[in-house]
C-alpha cells in the first residue's frame, strides 16, 4: 500500500482566497468524510500535528466543510455538495478570544 497525502478527488491549486487551496477534481456528495486534518500529540507545538489534507484549507464565512473530533483525531466532512473545481473551505479562527 502506498501513502497518498490527499484523498482521491482532491488537489492543491492557486486560490482566489489566499495562496494555495484545496480543490475538488470530481463531484463530492454532502456529508462525505474526507479524512484526518489534525492529530493530537502533546509533544508538538499547539499539541497537534497537521496533516497535508489540513494544510491547504482556506477560511470562509460560508464554508462547505466542517470539522469534528473522534478521540485524538480531527476530521473534515462536507456540509454541501461539492462540484468539480470548487475550493473546499472551513470556518476557523487562529486565536482564542
Amino acid at each position: 500500500m502506498s501513502y497518498k497525502p490527499l484523498p482521491h478527488g482532491l488537489t492543491i491549486l492557486k486560490s482566489k482566497i489566499d495562496g494555495l487551496g484545496l480543490f475538488a477534481t470530481q463531484h463530492i456528495s454532502e456529508n462525505t468524510v474526507l479524512g484526518v486534518i489534525h492529530v493530537q500529540d502533546s509533544r508538538f507545538e499547539n499539541n497537534c500535528i497537521r496533516t497535508p489534507l489540513g494544510g491547504f484549507i482556506n477560511h470562509s464565512e460560508d464554508p462547505n466543510l466542517k470539522s469534528f473530533s473522534e478521540t485524538d483525531l480531527k476530521y473534515i466532512k462536507t456540509t454541501k455538495e461539492i462540484n468539480t473545481g470548487d475550493e473546499l473551505t472551513l470556518k476557523y479562527t487562529l486565536y482564542k478570544i
